[in-house]
């Protein structure tokens, strides 16, 4: 008899996805264009020169996978909202039809007996707004508080959970700093302002959601722990330095109301910041992938620190190293950190494999099945060591438009062939439906 992860009665159990990696329509009912459209157009910013014109065409199709997602047991769903699709320019008057196809999708998620969980940020800043200085503009981040105020005025009453802003981190370090993804800035630790300006646009929009009588209210900040790459004292330095950059930059100011010292300079923080940044939260979210190894960095590199491979682990087909102790780690650096913290969700966990159906159309990726099950049992374990954690969400229900790397890399439960757009369940979609059913209290839909 098969063995399950097993997790406390009340658990619950969802997959995340993104608008912009799973949506298409990308012009379709007045949506304007986003800083990943104008991205993809450019040459050699894509590993295969895809975009996210069609995508999963989840727009036309939600019916379809919120199906798929009742057969799975999903309690909930991650959703993301894109900006463009509600303001085409970021501010501005509401475009009625785009806010309409997302009271259709919640309407759905409410009827199979999913809850909404709503991210109003995942990455696709409308153009306009980048156009006028994006989040290096402190003005976006008030932009953001009046998006949120419209989307909670009209989903409000059916989403349960919120959060205003993905991976912060990823948005600066990635899109900024190094330039790998939308807007491809290559600023350096000159993008430090946009971390604040993006912990500016989750206190406001918190302000906004709250006004709007949101029910839950909380994040979905990406956390690696960071390992030193030897005890000498410049990789220890480096580490440090990288900690305070990708974790405690974002944690700190929303949940001690301060950013940590190393950084505190570099952050241009006006009177009052920091009490609308750290405004009490309903549960703290964050998405786990793999711990970073961390060193110094040659004289003459453009940052003091650089990532090094960890080695010793299997990798997925990304090339992560697949270390689900990291996640028990992350959690318990969390609850040590951050005293009284809010309840924790896993805002994503998951892995690349490109295994597709074979000739009886069974997709057959049993180091997902693996991953997924190690990575429960370490949820599991954390809520042994006394971790207040209720919720745990795979990435991703669907093979999607995988940011810089186009098509080629598959994170999905569900296979997507992106000629017919044809969904076929993976035996790893089997074994999470397994895994939830298996759990204490649960009854069949």
């Amino acid at each position: 008899m098969t063995s399950y992860p097993a997790l406390p009665a009340g658990f619950s159990f969802g997959t995340s996805t993104a608008s912009f990696q799973i949506e298409g329509a990308w012009d379709e009912d007045g949506k304007g264009p986003s800083i990943w459209d104008t991205f993809c157009a450019e040459p050699g910013r894509i590993a295969d020169g895809s975009d996210g014109t069609v995508a999963c065409d989840h727009y036309h199709r939600y019916a379809e996978d919120v199906a798929l997602m009742r057969r799975l047991g999903s309690d909930t769903y991650r959703l993301s909202i894109a900006w463009p699709r509600v303001q085409p320019t970021g501010t501005g008057a509401v475009n009625a039809a785009g806010l309409d196809f997302y009271d259709r999708l919640v309407d759905e998620l409410v009827g199979a007996g999913i809850a909404p969980f709503v991210t109003l940020y995942h990455w696709d800043l409308p153009q306009t707004l980048q156009d006028a200085g994006g989040w290096q503009a402190r003005e976006t981040a008030e932009h953001f508080a009046a998006y949120a105020a419209a989307c909670v005025e009209r989903l409000g009453d059916r989403v349960a959970m919120w959060a205003p802003v993905n991976e912060p981190n990823v948005v600066t370090l990635l899109g900024h700093a190094r330039g790998e993804h939308a807007p491809g800035l290559e600023l350096g630790l000159g993008a430090l302002p946009v971390a604040h300006h993006l912990n500016l646009a989750h206190g406001l929009a918190v302000q906004a959601l709250r006004a709007g009588g949101a029910r839950q209210v909380g994040t979905a900040t990406n956390h690696h722990p960071v390992w030193a790459a030897s005890e000498e004292q410049g990789d220890r330095d480096a580490a440090e330095l990288f900690d305070c950059l990708w974790n405690r930059n974002y944690a700190d100011p929303v949940l001690l109301g301060r950013y940590p010292e190393l950084l505190a300079d570099a952050v241009p923080v006006r009177d009052g910041d920091l009490e609308v940044i750290s405004a009490p939260l309903d549960f703290y979210g964050f998405n786990y992938y793999n711990p970073m190894l961390v060193g110094a960095a040659p004289d003459g590199a453009a940052m003091p620190f650089e990532l090094r491979d960890l080695e010793g682990y299997p990798t997925t087909d990304f090339g992560w190293p697949v270390v689900p102790d990291g996640l028990r780690e992350v959690i318990g650096q969390l609850v040590e950190r951050y005293p009284g913290i809010p309840p924790l969700h896993v805002t994503e966990n998951g892995c690349s494999y490109a295994v597709g159906p074979d000739a009886d159309g069974v997709v057959d990726d049993q180091r997902r099945i693996d991953y997924y099950d190690a990575h429960l049992r370490a949820v599991a374990d954390a809520i042994d060591d006394g971790a207040d954690v209720r919720g745990y969400y795979a990435w991703s229900l669907l093979d999607n438009f995988e940011w810089a790397e186009g098509y080629t890399q598959r994170f999905g439960l569900v296979h997507v062939d992106f000629e017919t757009l044809v969904r076929t369940p993976k035996r790893s979609f089997e074994w999470y439906a397994a895994a939830i059913a298996a759990q204490p209290g649960r009854s069949p839909r």
